[in-house]
């Protein structure tokens, strides 16, 4: 069995994870540091966020120079301490690639500035003259804003995000052989796969065609039926994954390519994952699937079939830098639309109801057949900090929308170790670079370990036996139910989630394992997933 089928990989955000030096910002050495912790948690691998040298107008994808590390978070030598202390206590590393954009102050952009329009410089970015006084086409950044910057010289630069990062042109042979020639480099150091920062996004529709619809596949444009963005998902972006494949192939111990693709319909998706191409990619279908019994089957079966096709692996995601955290998310009214992020002044999440959702649902997840990915402090149950100040926002899209869209600040907050020490164990110090919300207190890691029923110890007893009863690699068979639930086998494990407001009823001679939350008897709560073992 290869180990990226039915790993369990936790992401890591290096700048909120641990601080080792006080400064208020994590670090590699506060990561080394804390390796234990993800040794005795049960996951397998862990995936870091971007490390590399940067101006940070993204929080570090934003990349200055993909071969080395910021001096924010230590040195080359301590990614090197960092991939050698994870292998030794058998934790697999995967680190952030981002090859759709670089900083606006790589030296290649920075080349590209100081030569003339036409120039070799410039072609290894998306240089455009514009239409009249405007820019090239009506595209907008993710961010919020024009998708174009002007040059003095009457150029403008694509950059999809921020205008600190200008998109390459991945038409041009030097920039497919400088990331080849980057692969490598980490590949040499011992990391044993890349998670793909945009991987629909690197090849762009050669006439630039205008587009007026929104700009994320996954909110409508590009599934079934309606018309493929221009700037996402087009078929050129499957050869450079190929030539990436034949790359890692040729490494011993099973490296791994991790597509981080915004795409629908599932199919679409699932032609990332093709033996010669990637070997996963995150399920944002399944990350966007409402708490409802009807949307959990459909997504899960849609996915399980597509991934099936091309002989892949699916992956299940609930939480991860970039989306308000489940443990909040699940906490809003059902059927409300996904929000990027929450302020003071929205409609607060139900923390109770979130967090007994949230643990329902990685219950659930947890026991899907795949590879699971947890992101740092769901552990915890950790819930979105939803009233930070504006003056502490640091995210681009509340800069570039005036605020209008709070974005991704609330659930970066520098996770927390000890109820009672400086920043909650973050740090030796009370720096900490978002602040922290009082509840984090409660919710430290040694207020969790060795309580029975506490968060930290339903994650540490579900992946026990996750590994124990192989849900991973196992084959999942739905159980017809009545009223508002869901049920499934997985090898010898019945799995069932009650989403609805009356007690679901097991079979006779089903043992509870595990349960979300105490269940007496026979009857399961309201939000509540059980894992059983009929006799």
């Amino acid at each position: 069995m290869k180990w990226w089928r039915d790993a369990v990989i936790y992401q890591i955000y290096p700048r909120s994870f641990a601080d080792s030096d006080g400064d208020g910002i994590g670090d590699l050495p506060g990561i080394i540091g804390r390796l234990d912790h993800l040794a005795a948690l049960g996951v397998d691998a862990v995936w870091l966020s971007p490390f590399y040298p940067s101006p940070q107008a993204d929080a570090g994808y934003d990349v200055a120079d993909y071969r080395s590390v910021d001096p924010l978070f230590g040195r080359l030598a301590d990614a090197d301490e960092l991939i050698a202390s994870a292998h030794a206590r058998g934790l697999r590393v995967i680190v952030d690639l981002v090859p759709n954009h670089t900083s606006s102050q790589h030296v290649w952009f920075q080349e590209a500035l100081a030569a003339a329009p036409g120039s070799r410089e410039r072609d290894r970015y998306v240089f455009r003259d514009g239409r009249g006084d405007g820019p090239p086409n009506s595209w907008q950044s993710v961010f919020g804003g024009d998708a174009w910057t002007r040059l003095p010289d009457g150029q403008w630069y694509l950059h999809l995000f921020d205008a600190g990062q200008p998109d390459l042109n991945w038409d041009n042979p030097e920039v497919r052989a400088e990331f080849e020639d980057i692969l490598r480099f980490w590949l040499d150091r011992g990391v044993d796969g890349f998670r793909v920062d945009v991987a629909h996004g690197l090849v762009k529709q050669a006439d630039l065609a205008d587009w007026h619809l929104p700009m994320m596949p996954l909110t409508g444009p590009g599934a079934e039926g309606a018309p493929r963005p221009p700037m996402w998902d087009q078929d050129g972006v499957h050869e450079i994954y190929r030539r990436w494949r034949k790359i890692l192939d040729s490494y011993e111990g099973e490296r791994i390519l991790v597509a981080e693709a915004w795409v629908q319909p599932a199919e679409r998706l699932a032609a990332y994952v093709r033996p010669d191409e990637m070997h996963q990619a995150f399920n944002f279908e399944y990350l966007e699937a409402s708490w409802t019994p009807a949307d959990q089957h459909s997504v899960i079966s849609r996915s399980l079939a597509a991934s099936a096709a091309v002989g892949a692996p699916t992956t299940w995601v609930l939480s991860n830098h970039d989306v308000v955290r489940h443990a909040s998310r699940l906490g809003l009214p059902v059927g409300t639309p996904r929000p990027n992020g929450i302020a003071a002044g929205d409609p607060q999440p139900d923390a109770g109801l979130g967090l007994r959702r949230a643990r329902a649902a990685t219950l659930l997840m947890l026991a899907l057949p795949g590879s699971a990915y947890l992101y740092q402090g769901e552990e915890l149950g950790l819930p979105e900090h939803t009233t930070l100040p504006a003056e502490a926002r640091q995210d681009p899209t509340w800069f570039r929308t005036d605020g209008a869209s709070v974005g991704r600040d609330g659930c970066r907050v520098p996770i927390p170790w000890e109820a009672d020490a400086p920043s909650y164990g973050f740090g030796p110090t009370d720096r900490s670079w978002l602040p922290q919300p009082a509840a984090f207190g409660e919710l430290a890691l040694d207020r969790q370990v060795g309580v029975p029923g506490s968060t930290y110890e339903l994650y540490v007893a579900a992946l026990r036996l996750r590994r124990a009863h192989a849900l991973g690699h196992g084959e999942l068979t739905w159980v017809p139910t009545p009223g508002e639930v869901l049920s499934f086998t997985n090898g010898d494990l019945l799995v069932l989630t009650n989403f609805g407001p009356v007690p679901a009823e097991l079979p006779a001679g089903a043992e509870i394992l595990l349960s979300s939350e105490p269940v007496a008897g026979r009857e399961v709560p309201t939000d509540v997933t059980v894992w059983a073992r009929l006799t």
